[in-house]
């Protein structure tokens, strides 16, 4: 735990507690500190956070590795669910006491604290059948799996994709989507993931540590890249003519994409509350679950980041810090 001041909830309702990063660095770059309360602005809502989850994108913002600039000091996190503490000018689809869920903001930072603003286009209505815990390790990753498989594949009924990294919190949510769509969907996965994802919505794997995907299949509609590299490269001579991979790693050969005479597409997630919306309808139905990994308190923001770096082991699932444990339902 970090080796810092036992911490309890602010009292004078002015300031909070929240994991501070001053400078850019490792986990133990993170410290618990008092902080003002933020103050929501024109077109945002402070939140009071019950729950934050902890992925990937948390590390490259705390390591100064986000695309994006990140001036310090900064608070990390994007995802959240809590309860609507107060709403700035403009927004009129919140009130105060709303249950949501959703991301801070487009800079990802915000929410590993007792409080955080949000920008009312990320948020929305969390699902009633969901708890905090599970709600706040959602709207990223499934968004970036709802973009990808809708929005860049365009996947529809019957048609074949292909999904690397299948296992992971994107991609089980990916498996989830395209097979409630009607596709075929083939999960590129270690043999001890097969029954895992395949209780997705799977219907064929394929285990990466002893065959080679491109010796299994081809005509592909669509391949979803979630690993990169060499595997990306790899990837595109199974696509049928004019079919597209879609990265969310990083950006593919475009000429050699040009070569194989198919499509490719890289994206950043941009998490809104119209898909969130779509999303929280399906997680309502039961027609998509969450994975929750570990759940922390926030004062163990730094456990969480060894977690992620693989300094810790950890369980399949999203790691999640849990801000008011009274608010998880």
């Amino acid at each position: 735990m970090n080796d810092t001041a036992v911490l309890t909830p602010s009292v004078n309702g002015q300031t909070m507690i929240a994991a501070r990063v001053n400078r850019f660095g490792p986990p133990e770059a993170i410290q618990m500190e008092e902080v003002d309360r933020p103050v929501a602005g024109p077109g945002e809502v402070l939140v009071r956070v019950h729950a934050a989850g902890v992925g990937p994108w948390d590390g490259w913002v705390r390591g100064g590795k986000s695309v994006l600039p990140q001036p310090l000091p900064l608070t990390p996190g994007a995802d959240l669910a809590g309860t609507v503490e107060s709403v700035g000018a403009d927004v009129f689809a919140f009130a105060r006491g709303d249950s949501v869920f959703g991301a801070t903001n487009p800079r990802f930072v915000g929410a590993y604290a007792e409080y955080a603003v949000a920008s009312a286009a990320m948020i929305a209505r969390k699902p009633a059948r969901l708890g905090d815990i599970e709600a706040a390790s959602i709207p990223v990753i499934a968004v970036t799996a709802w973009q990808a498989i809708f929005e860049h594949a365009e996947l529809a009924a019957d048609q074949t994709v292909l999904i690397h990294g299948a296992a992971g919190n994107v991609g089980a949510f990916a498996v989830q989507l395209a097979s409630r769509a009607g596709a075929n969907v083939v999960a590129v996965v270690a043999e001890a993931d097969t029954d895992y994802v395949r209780s997705l919505g799977a219907s064929h794997t394929i285990d990466y540590t002893k065959e080679r995907f491109e010796e299994k299949l081809s005509d592909v509609d669509a391949v979803i890249d979630l690993v990169g590299g060499e595997t990306q490269r790899r990837s595109l001579s199974i696509l049928k003519p004019r079919g597209i991979l879609v990265s969310t790693v990083s950006r593919p050969n475009e000429v050699e994409a040009a070569r194989h005479g198919v499509r490719s597409s890289f994206f950043l997630v941009d998490v809104s509350t119209a898909r969130l919306d779509k999303i929280a309808s399906m997680l309502e139905r039961g027609d998509l679950v969450g994975k929750v990994g570990e759940v922390l308190p926030l004062a163990s923001a730094v456990e969480a980041h060894e977690m992620l770096e693989g300094r810790r082991p950890h369980r399949r699932g999203k790691i999640v810090l849990r801000v008011a444990p009274e608010n998880d339902r």
